[in-house]
């Protein structure tokens, strides 16, 4: 992947229909695979994360929010670490389709899942954590950001900064949802790569639609953390 316009985007194949026919928006969500990277289309909101889980290494990551209208996808960008003059933007994309295949600028792709089985398909803000039985809260509708973007099998989280256009950092991999375990699988890090491999459970429990999230961090430390669905 050369530049930032070339990113890949996945898209549902749409069996039956002409390349220039109009796609459901409701097909698209979920998780799509690259030879490069992988996408999450979650609701109103996308990202795209470039790695490489053998050698444990990140290439880069964008996304925002994201619509369809007809044959092209607009993207509005929160976050890029190829080019951070884009925050603020809007790009276009235009799809083609052919039968079970997708293809934008010759780049095909796969579908990983479709929003299922995770219990949290969707994208979600940091809104806060429990410190010493105090629960300290942040306004998520601050530009300084902490989002993390589910699909059905798949999880990223990223740190940025909508204003400056600022990348603190991002992760991601697989997840599951069995009972009230929430485990990620980490396949890359964008801080430290010596993370990658590892394995990270959590109780977690939605209240009146708030995530709540508790258990140990990467690092081995306690946290409590809450997560409001984004609108």
């Amino acid at each position: 992947m050369k530049t930032l316009m070339t990113l890949a985007v996945f898209f549902l194949p749409y069996v039956g229909k002409s390349p220039s026919a109009e796609i459901p928006n409701t097909l698209l969500n979920g998780s799509w695979k690259s030879e490069t990277g992988v996408i999450i289309l979650s609701g109103d909101y996308f990202s795209y994360a470039e790695f490489d889980k053998e050698t444990k290494s990140f290439s880069g990551t964008y996304g925002g929010k994201w619509e369809l209208n007809g044959t092209e996808m607009f993207q509005q960008i929160e976050f890029s670490t190829y080019d951070k003059s884009l925050v603020g933007k809007e790009l276009a994309k235009t799809i083609t389709l052919n039968n079970n295949i997708i293809t934008i600028d010759n780049e095909k792709f796969i579908k990983i899942d479709d929003g299922s089985p995770g219990k949290l398909h969707g994208a979600w803000l940091f809104a806060g954590r429990k410190r010493e039985g105090e629960m300290e809260t942040r306004d998520t509708s601050q530009p300084r950001k902490t989002m993390k973007i589910l699909s059905g099998m798949r999880f990223q989280w990223i740190a940025y900064h909508t204003d400056t256009g600022e990348f603190f950092g991002t992760g991601g991999g697989t997840y599951t949802t069995i009972g009230n375990r929430y485990t990620e699988n980490i396949e890359f890090f964008s801080r430290d790569s010596s993370r990658v491999g590892a394995s990270l459970s959590f109780d977690f429990e939605l209240i009146d639609g708030v995530w709540h999230h508790q258990g140990l961090n990467s690092r081995g430390e306690p946290l409590y953390e809450i997560w409001n669905l984004r609108e």
